[in-house]
């Protein structure tokens, strides 16, 4: 089995915002279908927690502007849509990470502007800061910013993984193509796998 140092292993949480993931919010509507029938919360918690456990690193991760969106790219459509809807204005409810997944003052949260987390942000710098290698991404969506993330991990020269079963579309077969279309960048992980990964490099150290 392969294993992942969790020294030098981060968890990029990918925009787990009320206004992306809740029921009845603006884009809520899109996406939270998937979200509850994937189990996404409870997984991508549960993710966190094995990092965070095993010595790793959580960076949770939000998409959000200003409250005129002077800072927002109109040329990207999916930047676009979130204004029209009025959504991810800074400092608001709609912004926020939900409670769901608990962010602890260990974990990292970084506020980027564009779909790629790596650009209009210093993650890639808080990442290299402290010694990560490995870059394993959850959240949604799956064919939006998490793959995105993946491309830029995998650009930048990070070991990429994507948690298969802790992501998710706006439907099964958006989710099942970019998964797909992911292979070329990244290795495909399920939850189990990632904690047995950890926990078998947790087990080599005491021996």
């Amino acid at each position: 089995m392969n294993t992942l140092n969790p020294a030098s292993t981060a968890l990029l949480v990918v925009h787990l915002q009320d206004d992306i993931v809740s029921p009845g919010t603006a884009l809520g509507s899109l996406f939270s279908p998937e979200v509850r029938s994937r189990n996404i919360l409870a997984k991508c918690y549960s993710a966190m927690a094995a990092i965070r456990g095993a010595g790793g690193l959580v960076v949770p991760l939000r998409l959000a502007f200003a409250s005129d969106y002077s800072d927002l790219d109109p040329t990207v459509p999916l930047l676009q849509l979130a204004k029209e809807a009025g959504c991810l204005k800074e400092g608001s409810e709609g912004s926020a990470i939900v409670p769901e997944i608990a962010v602890l003052d260990t974990d990292i949260v970084v506020t980027h502007k564009l779909p790629g987390p790596f650009s209009s942000s210093l993650l890639n710098d808080v990442l290299k800061s402290r010694g990560i290698e490995n870059v394993v991404v959850c959240g949604v969506a799956t064919n939006a910013s998490v793959e995105a993330a993946v491309r830029q991990a995998a650009d930048l020269g990070y070991k990429t993984y994507v948690l298969s079963d802790a992501t998710s579309a706006a439907s099964e077969a958006a989710h099942q193509a970019s998964v797909a279309s992911m292979t070329l960048f990244a290795r495909v992980m399920t939850l189990p796998r990632l904690k047995a990964s950890l926990l078998t490099v947790a087990d080599e150290s005491k021996q």
